[in-house]
């Protein structure tokens, strides 16, 4: 698939709405040091320095259905427990995922999957799932709260990850409402018997699943034929299956034709979490935007390329699919969205790295601020630096400032040997920069003094060490034009 043809899929993507119904999962990630054994038993013990949560299984889906352009419709089931009410605030403080119905499960725990890395690496991943089903109540709540919205939306994503909310029942019900609307389904299964995903547009195993199943081999491509042949002739309703190989690609296997095969393209894999999650995504946003199923299915093969290459339960944007098409891979140096960075500062962390955070309005470019972000980056692995918008400027400096536009000193920023990444802010401070980011250290030049900074109480709630960089007297933007005007 061309770039161009890509660029105008995702215009298209932005106008469908998708109706993610599936388990949920509170994703969270203990981060920490594993230096040293413990005296208690021959295992690492980690010292504990910081942790995150995001939202797992087909909340993930949804964020991806968001991040690509589309809007999400999430139905989902909770417990009523501390854990359900924390997936519940998540998803409450979304700025994007907004039409939400969640189920409450009465005396059910919620799913909860807690990771422990360290220095990049996974030590020990921890599962809590709830046990069996959900129950017949909850089963006609989740029935009645999807079936409400299927007309609404475009297409139907089942997004089943074992935990009991997709109960046979509720499958069958979701998939004939879909049918009744005209809507296409998009299975991404779990476990056995596939029968309660008979009548969907299409299902997508993995090669696992696909041995799970039918009891067959699946590594190589005969192999995976024949049974992708006999999961066909056990599902009389189901139009097309999709096996996905990892490495190998995908293999397709629509009703009574020959199977197709989609190449990967050779990555260097960082991480496999969640890749499941985004390849459904985009082949459900290519189906609602009008994609043929070869054309949708190219889509979803290079979304899910460009996620393995983050770390956690990532997200990919269209930028970056349009950027891997054309060759401009990796995540160097430039100016990124906030957004953006929150997502490279995760991976830094995942790999170990330190991250600094310094801001400025960088107005006119002179030593002091150089000697700034050098002392900022002695702190740290990776920095990166905040950029007053042009409104924030006129507001601390005057409405004679800034001199240079705001995308113009983040891109001289950006440029600097010291800087990973460059951000524009809009906020006079740097406090909500520093929530979205979380960095390691915080840098500040040495006109200030730690508990004269604004910012002093967020990075003390969050745990940020303040650094304050030495001063460079007589160097700064407001010097340089009175100098210029002669004055």
């Amino acid at each position: 698939m061309s770039p161009a043809a890509l660029e105008a899929l995702l215009e298209r993507c932005a106008k469908t709405r998708v109706l993610c119904i599936g388990d949920l999962v509170l994703d969270r990630f203990v981060y920490g040091d594993a230096d040293r054994v413990s005296r208690e038993a021959p295992v690492v013990a980690m010292r504990e320095r910081r942790r995150d949560v995001m939202l797992g299984a087909c909340g993930n889906v949804a964020r991806n259905v968001d991040a690509l352009g589309g809007e999400a419709v999430l139905v989902g089931v909770i417990g009523d427990d501390a854990e359900g009410h924390e997936l519940s605030t998540v998803l409450a403080q979304s700025q994007h995922i907004k039409d939400v119905e969640l189920v409450v499960a009465i005396g059910r725990s919620t799913p909860v999957k807690t990771r422990y890395v360290s220095a990049g690496h996974q030590l020990l991943c921890v599962d809590r799932d709830p046990d069996g089903a959900i129950d017949a109540d909850t089963e006609d709540k989740l029935i009645e709260a999807a079936a409400g919205l299927v007309a609404s939306c475009d297409v139907v994503i089942l997004s089943d990850y074992g935990r009991g909310s997709i109960a046979p029942r509720v499958s069958r019900a979701v998939i004939e409402a879909a049918n009744a609307a005209g809507k296409k389904v998009a299975v991404d299964p779990r476990g056995r018997d596939f029968t309660r995903y008979d009548g969907a547009y299409l299902i997508k195993p993995n090669a696992l699943e696909l041995s799970l199943e039918t009891g067959l081999a699946s590594e190589s491509d005969a192999e995976v034929e024949a049974a992708l042949d006999a999961l066909e002739a056990s599902l009389g309703g189901v139009a097309n299956l999709l096996a996905t190989r990892g490495a190998k690609g995908m293999a397709l296997k629509s009703r009574g034709e020959q199977a197709r095969y989609f190449p990967s393209q050779p990555r260097d894999v960082f991480d496999v979490s969640g890749a499941g999650d985004t390849s459904i995504s985009a082949l459900a946003l290519g189906l609602a935007a009008g994609a043929s199923l070869p054309e949708a299915i190219a889509f979803s093969n290079r979304a899910a390329g460009v996620v393995v290459t983050k770390a956690g339960t990532a997200i990919v944007r269209p930028q970056e699919i349009i950027n891997d098409a054309l060759g401009r891979t990796g995540a160097g140096s430039g100016v990124a969205t906030i957004e953006e960075a929150s997502e490279r500062v995760a991976r830094w962390r995942h790999e170990g790295l330190r991250v600094g955070l310094t801001n400025g309005c960088f107005d006119i470019l002179h030593v002091g601020h150089l000697a700034t972000l050098a002392a900022a980056r002695a702190q740290c692995d990776k920095l990166v630096v905040a950029v007053n918008s042009d409104a924030s400027v006129r507001r601390l400096k005057g409405e004679a400032r800034p001199i240079n536009t705001q995308d113009e000193r983040a891109e001289l920023i950006a440029a600097l040997g010291p800087v990973d990444i460059a951000v524009v802010f809009e906020e006079d401070t740097a406090i909500e920069v520093t929530r979205a980011l979380r960095p390691d250290v915080y840098v500040k030049g040495g006109d200030y003094q730690p508990d004269t900074l604004p910012e002093a109480p967020v990075m003390r709630e969050l745990g940020v060490e303040i650094v304050i960089a030495p001063f460079v007297a007589d160097r700064s933007t407001t010097s340089t034009i009175s100098k210029l005007a002669g004055e």
